[in-house]
């Protein structure tokens, strides 16, 4: 699924974060350390191998809705943005710090001239945020923010599972 907001064109996808070749940067949905976890995390981090934890040492820990950037080392991407989302029922006010997240990602991305980026689901793993929401807060915050980037042209919605998939299929369909 894909719409045109302005110059730039948003997407979803079933697939794996870590193997997004034909984007310039993903987004992890990182933990407050910027370390291997679980989730996307793990799956980024093995991917781009140790260099990447090397590097995003000095940068933690981040906070939730702050966004910081690194190589991509052994992935096939120029950057990592890491993101850190809210812990549902912890974080508050969750909608707030999931709109920062997925804002300051692109804002990031566009000041390092980043012209496609991939983001998973933040937050909607262990972190315990509903999806539906979470597709909600996160497909408004982008298309609100778009209209005011100078160099991204695609943002693309990496969903892992089959019903994640439908769900942010269906709300930027709205």
């Amino acid at each position: 699924m894909e719409i045109q907001v302005g110059n730039v064109q948003i997407e979803t996808t079933r697939g794996d974060i870590a193997n997004q070749p034909n984007v310039d940067a993903i987004v992890n949905a990182a933990n407050a350390q910027l370390q291997t976890g679980g989730g996307v995390a793990g799956a980024i981090h093995r991917a781009a191998g140790s260099g990447l934890a090397r590097e995003c040492a000095p940068q933690a820990p981040i906070k939730p809705g702050e966004a910081v950037i690194s190589g991509g080392h052994n992935l096939p991407n120029r950057f990592v943005i890491h993101c850190l989302g809210p812990v549902y029922g912890k974080d508050k006010p969750e909608d707030k710090l999931l709109t920062n997240c997925y804002k300051n990602a692109l804002l990031l991305a566009d000041k390092y001239e980043v012209q496609t980026v991939a983001f998973p689901a933040i937050s909607t793993g262990i972190f315990g945020y509903p999806i539906v929401d979470a597709a909600r807060v996160a497909l408004n915050t982008v298309k609100e923010t778009v209209p005011h980037l100078k160099h991204v042209r695609k943002v693309r919605f990496v969903l892992f599972g089959e019903s994640d998939y439908e769900v942010f299929s269906k709300h930027l369909k709205e």
